[in-house]
């Protein structure tokens, strides 16, 4: 067996289905806010933050507290380290169903 399954190059800071959905926001867009992120993610503020914690510690987002029409506001972005990662992961995935599709198509020979 030389390498192993895909599966195991899988990030698992990304992998969780919250953060998986934050990347998948930040990587289409330049920077949004924690009330945008938060109801397209729909999700909590509290869990929200605690996500977001996550990918900062692990370099993969940029947080930015500033003031936005008089009202505190945190926007996030995708640091070049998270956008590589994010960019990895989803090749990650398509080996993974690429394979699934080879085995299924040799199976029905």
């Amino acid at each position: 067996m030389t390498g192993g399954h895909p599966r195991r190059k899988l990030d698992d800071i990304i992998h969780s289905p919250v953060r998986l959905s934050v990347m998948a926001v930040l990587a289409v867009t330049d920077e949004v806010d924690f009330r945008y992120l938060k109801e397209t993610v729909e999700v909590s503020d509290s869990l929200l933050s605690k996500h977001i914690a996550v990918l900062q510690n692990a370099d993969y987002v940029n947080v930015t507290k500033g003031v936005a029409r008089n009202r505190p506001t945190t926007w996030f972005s995708l640091t070049e380290t998270g956008s590589a990662a994010y960019r990895e992961y989803v090749s990650t995935l398509n080996q993974i169903i690429g394979n699934g599709t080879a085995e299924e198509k040799s199976d029905a020979s």
